[in-house]
């Protein structure tokens, strides 16, 4: 018969306390994955939830669910307590020091609404640069504009100073460098897309070539050795235009297409020397920065008179042309904008909705680039 053991007292005793803190342990860890799991669900992550159950902030965030601010902000070693009312309400950005910057702004006197609006303007250097400098007190003038940029600031103002815009105006024009001298600090273009902006500030250079180029077939071009070619989506597109005029009774041809830079070069020079610099200075680009070279351009022409702009074809165009994706590029309203001189016969593809934006708002190229585009990409 076996005997039994007899635990002594202080041996019963520990083993009683060891079982109480070990359950206590199962208890405790079971309540925190419960809480963990419910914070998880309304958006919160693991780093996240360790700090809001140590600073005994549950019931707090739960008012707050999907809060990516109130996020960072326990993510954060930049979290400030007398902060946490702000983080709530301030919109989130994906910026690296968004608690940070926060910080700073707040202490400048900000506004939560203020915050928000500075944070959606700029990317997280931008808004650190900001944050130093003294407060300002009008950020609405410009910045309830979604294009408005924070870095652009200073510039905005010496813009309207200098030639008093309105702030929309303004905005625009400083996005697009007309503050700055033609030519110089251009932007280098890799955009390939129907949206590519080639102009006095914006700069293709001598090795860009379109993708998918394609010769326009003769039945469409003025003149037996035109051999004018375009990006195939807008050659495809300019021959539904061509067709829909041709069955309106009308003879509408393209003149012109794609120039390389090489051709571009020949033109130049061939008109600076007929006509001088200040002539190129307005009508003619200088190499690598003409539209013609993204194949998405075209000179149209009528095949009925020899000046586009007395022609039927040409109130075809400004009528219908958005129709088909094409906009009329150099207007003669638009000229302080584009900084080229009214063109009848240039028109350029786009495609059919930002076409039929640019019609309906009465928009440049350049305008429309500023407010629906460039913050895109």
């Amino acid at each position: 018969m076996k005997r039994k053991i007899k635990l002594k007292k202080p041996a019963k005793v520990m083993i009683s306390v060891f079982g109480s803190v070990f359950l206590l342990f199962i208890i405790i860890f079971g309540t925190y994955l419960f809480i963990e799991a419910k914070l998880s669900k309304i958006g919160y992550s693991k780093e996240a939830i360790y700090h809001i159950i140590t600073e005994f902030k549950i019931s707090y965030v739960q008012d707050y669910p999907h809060n990516q601010t109130l996020n960072a902000a326990f993510e954060s070693s930049a979290y400030q307590e007398k902060n946490l009312e702000h983080y709530s309400k301030i919109t989130y950005q994906n910026h690296q020091n968004i608690i940070q910057n926060i910080n700073s702004l707040l202490k400048k006197g900000y506004s939560d609404r203020e915050i928000s609006m500075i944070l959606a303007h700029g990317n997280d250097q931008d808004v650190q640069e900001f944050a130093k400098r003294e407060r300002i007190k009008y950020l609405e003038e410009f910045f309830t504009y979604d294009f408005a940029k924070l870095s652009h600031y200073d510039r905005y103002i010496n813009y309207m100073n200098e030639y008093g815009d309105d702030e929309e105006m303004t905005i625009i024009k400083v996005n697009l460098d007309l503050d700055k001298e033609d030519y110089v600090d251009s932007i280098q273009v890799t955009d390939y897309s129907k949206f590519v902006l080639a102009n006095k500030h914006h700069y293709l250079g001598d090795k860009y070539i379109p993708k998918k180029l394609i010769k326009v077939p003769d039945q469409y071009v003025k003149g037996k050795e035109n051999s004018s070619k375009g990006v195939n989506e807008a050659v495809t597109a300019a021959i539904t235009m061509l067709k829909a005029a041709q069955k309106d009774g009308l003879s509408l041809l393209i003149n012109s297409g794609y120039r390389s830079y090489s051709e571009q070069e020949e033109v130049y020079q061939t008109y600076l020397d007929l006509y001088g610099e200040n002539y190129v200075a307005s009508y003619v680009s200088k190499p690598g920065y003409s539209e013609h070279q993204t194949g998405y351009a075209f000179d149209f022409a009528s095949g009925n008179s020899n000046v586009f702009a007395n022609s039927e074809e040409y109130k075809w165009m400004i009528k219908n042309s958005y129709k088909y994706g094409f906009v009329y590029r150099f207007l003669k309203s638009k000229e302080e904008i584009t900084g080229v001189k009214h063109e009848a016969w240039h028109f350029r593809y786009v495609g059919k909705e930002a076409a039929k934006v640019m019609d309906t708002e009465e928009l440049s190229f350049e305008e429309y680039y500023a407010k629906y585009l460039e913050n895109k990409k």
